[in-house]
């Protein structure tokens, strides 16, 4: 510090100086802010003893290991998507062809936004708001924009918990309860209930004894009673894992992570040993290099793998600000990523070899009841038994000889083949039946496992997990909102997380109504991949662009102890922009060319239809969007106008003996020189300058701010530090 400075000379006198906190800031030494301590005990500085005091300082809560960290950032992004989405755009998409592209862009957009999105929440060590109102100020509605996103998305997201949580509880029967039809009474005669004889068993029980649905969005039909029973279960485990921040929510990620892997090698094993699972394999995984070319092939790609891993949301920077300055959160990113990759093509495995054994069962189905149609055609005269191959056995019959003959009845009998009415029959039309989402989980995977031995256990097994992938993501989603609101509000964390779960169950009443699941498509396209979009790549720009990649990649390099690959520096600076710039892009023309609408199940017809969105259903669609994306251009605004400020002059003094820190923001001039000397400001010589600006990524005065709201207690009071990144 200069020999004349004011504190310098109070050190050398007993003259009482009297001095702004404008002047302590100016005489400080930029590269070593931390030894600027205004000691009035005339204690010596002691790095030490001053490291220690910042631990003390830190009160924010941590992981107990590095083992319940990674854990909770596998259960966030490995989700339901990665069971019921990625299987489904590998079918439709080129099988293993579709693993080239989603690879591609997993290396060059996922992982360098995903480690980004690590490096600030680690380096700053708050949630999103707080970490981009300090990257850059007047981006700093990136932060409420993912709040917003992540009330939307766990809103519909428990809703599917909710539904999972049913079919678990009705699993514990035999048989299974979609098993078999419906008997119902007409009369003195039982006859087989007509929209389930007409559909299937499990599409039956999924739409009629599970959702009770509507025929339109339109038709509200009144609140299903037993879904709003499970939403409530769910809310209530999401809230009970979330009450004490990362000390129950840490735990729980231990079984609600690991416990799915469990499941999902049970299943491959039990898979594997079922007639037709080498089938589905083989079709999942035969290459279709002909799609790689389409670029809707690789814009899905990059939808899947931006949603994935959880980018965006803010669950990722959550958890990562609740870990030590010197983790290897490069190590972290690369690891959790290609879990997630490796995790999604395990779950393609489990899928498709239980849908090849599934097609198998259909497919003999199919051939026993065409045979039978031959039969009564042979017996009616109507086909001749010369057309019938002498070797074929009709008690016997294999799909391969039900082939031939199907073949030769159609060459015969070219003009009136139609009329017969019989089908093809072949395994391969039923693997290409593409199926996602809802309908994979609730409809086609609970319809085959009726075919297991001990298919009741298998249910329990595969609801379970359901439950568990849905609940890691949720914790996830729910931190993206609960850890930036506390942090920058200093609210009661208990307070909050159980205010916040009553409202979203109270809000999440809209979903199941009996016309819920149409909202729950609706929120699930329209409410977060636009915003989401946008989000990511504001924060591409504010950190490559704003802040400075060539000072991000320093302080990586201070904080990491080794410098990371300039790959980085080249897809964060230009790579990863361009391409979610080109995503973004395409979904809004994807929103353009595809009308707005959703398949409703008509119960008269047993079948689904699509439908188009009413007026009043747009205009919540066009609101969802416009509301997620608002705080963005809102509080760029504010800021630029100055209306709101920055928080960029936030001080904080800590003193030592009471255990005790005093956080100062936005101090005017006389209340920041009473506070420093304890005098009114009549008593001061004269007023200071109002605040400290924002110096911009280009400053050179590293400031270390503390992040805890308690602090070291000592005589004297130390200027707070701020992560070592210039204010």
């Amino acid at each position: 510090m200069p020999k004349n400075s004011k504190v310098t000379q109070r050190e050398h006198s007993s003259e009482h100086v009297t001095e702004s906190v404008a002047d302590l800031l100016a005489h400080q030494e930029p590269v070593d802010y931390k030894r600027s301590v205004l000691n009035v005990t005339g204690e010596g500085w002691d790095k030490q003893k001053e490291g220690e005091d910042d631990l003390d300082a830190e009160n924010r809560p941590a992981w107990n290991s590095k083992l319940q960290y990674i854990l909770a950032q596998i259960g966030y992004s490995v989700g339901l998507g990665n069971v019921w989405r990625f299987p489904y755009l590998c079918q439709k998409n080129g099988g293993g062809a579709y693993l080239v592209p989603y690879l591609v862009l997993l290396i060059i957009i996922g992982l360098p936004l995903f480690f980004l999105e690590l490096a600030v929440g680690q380096r700053i060590r708050r949630g999103s708001i707080g970490v981009w109102n300090y990257i850059c100020p007047r981006l700093g509605g990136i932060g409420y924009a993912s709040c917003l996103v992540c009330f939307f998305v766990g809103l519909y997201y428990n809703v599917i918990i909710g539904w999972s949580i049913f079919y678990f509880f009705k699993s514990f029967q035999y048989p299974l309860p979609w098993s078999e039809c419906p008997i119902v009474k007409n009369g003195s005669v039982a006859v087989v209930e007509t929209e389930c004889e007409r559909s299937s068993a499990t599409t039956y029980f999924w739409y009629r004894e599970t959702l009770d649905i509507s025929n339109s969005i339109s038709e509200s039909g009144g609140l299903n009673w037993k879904m709003t029973l499970c939403l409530l279960v769910a809310w209530s485990l999401v809230g009970l894992a979330m009450i004490k921040g990362i000390q129950s929510s840490g735990k729980v990620m231990y079984f609600s992570s690991l416990f799915p892997y469990l499941v999902l090698v049970c299943f491959l094993v039990r898979g594997l040993l079922l007639r037709g699972a080498v089938d589905g394999i083989m079709h999942m995984f035969t290459p279709k290099l002909d799609k790689m070319l389409d670029p809707q092939v690789w814009r899905e790609a990059a939808t899947q793998v931006f949603f994935a891993l959880g980018l965006g949301f803010g669950g990722v920077i959550a958890f990562s600000s609740y870990n030590k300055q010197d983790n290897n959160c490069h190590f972290d990113a690369t690891l959790v990523s290609f879990i997630n990759f490796f995790t999604s093509v395990l779950a393609t495995l489990v899928v498709f070899a239980v849908l090849g054994f599934k097609a198998n069962i259909m497919n003999e189905k199919c051939v026993v009841e065409n045979a039978e149609k031959i039969l009564g055609y042979l017996n009616t005269n109507v086909l001749s038994h010369d057309l019938i191959p002498p070797h074929v056995n009709f008690s016997h019959l294999t799909a391969k000889d039900y082939n031939e003959m199907y073949r030769v009845i159609m060459t015969v009998k070219e003009g009136h083949f139609k009329e017969l009415g019989l089908d093809a029959c072949l395994l391969e039309d039923e693997l290409n039946k593409s199926v996602q989402g809802t309908g994979l989980a609730f409809i086609a995977f609970t319809e085959a496992m009726t075919h297991f031995p001990a298919s009741p256990f298998w249910s329990v097994m595969f609801f379970l997990m359901l439950i568990n992938l849905g609940l890691g993501s949720m914790i996830g989603t729910m931190s993206g909102i609960t850890t930036p609101i506390i942090d920058t509000f200093k609210v009661r964390k208990e307070v909050f997380t159980v205010g916040c779960c009553i409202f979203a169950f109270v809000v999440g009443l809209i979903f199941v109504q009996r016309s819920g699941n149409y909202f729950v498509t609706m929120f699930d396209d329209y409410s977060a991949t636009l915003p989401l979009t946008v989000v990511v790549i504001l924060e591409n720009i504010a950190v490559a662009w704003i802040y400075g990649t060539k000072k991000f990649m320093q302080e990586l390099t201070e904080m990491l102890g080794f410098r990371p690959y300039q790959f980085y520096y080249y897809t964060w600076k230009y790579v990863s922009p361009i391409c979610m710039a080109v995503l973004m892009t395409a979904s809004i023309i994807q929103l353009g060319v595809s009308p707005p609408g959703y398949s409703a199940w008509i119960r008269e017809e047993a079948a689904e239809k699509f439908l188009f969105y009413p007026t009043w259903a747009m205009a919540i669609l066009i609101s969802l969007i416009i509301l997620a994306s608002l705080p963005l251009p809102l509080v760029f605004i504010l800021r630029q106008f100055h209306l709101v400020s920055d928080g960029s002059n936030a001080l904080s003094v800590t003193y030592k003996k009471g255990r005790m820190m005093k956080d100062i923001s936005n101090l005017e001039d006389n209340d920041e020189t009473r506070f420093i000397l304890s005098k009114v400001p009549s008593e001061t010589p004269s007023p200071m300058p109002t605040h400290r600006s924002y110096l911009g990524p280009g400053s050179n005065s590293p400031m270390e701010m503390s992040s805890a709201p308690n602090g070291r207690y000592g005589s004297g009071y130390l200027l707070a530090s701020t992560p070592e990144s210039e204010l």
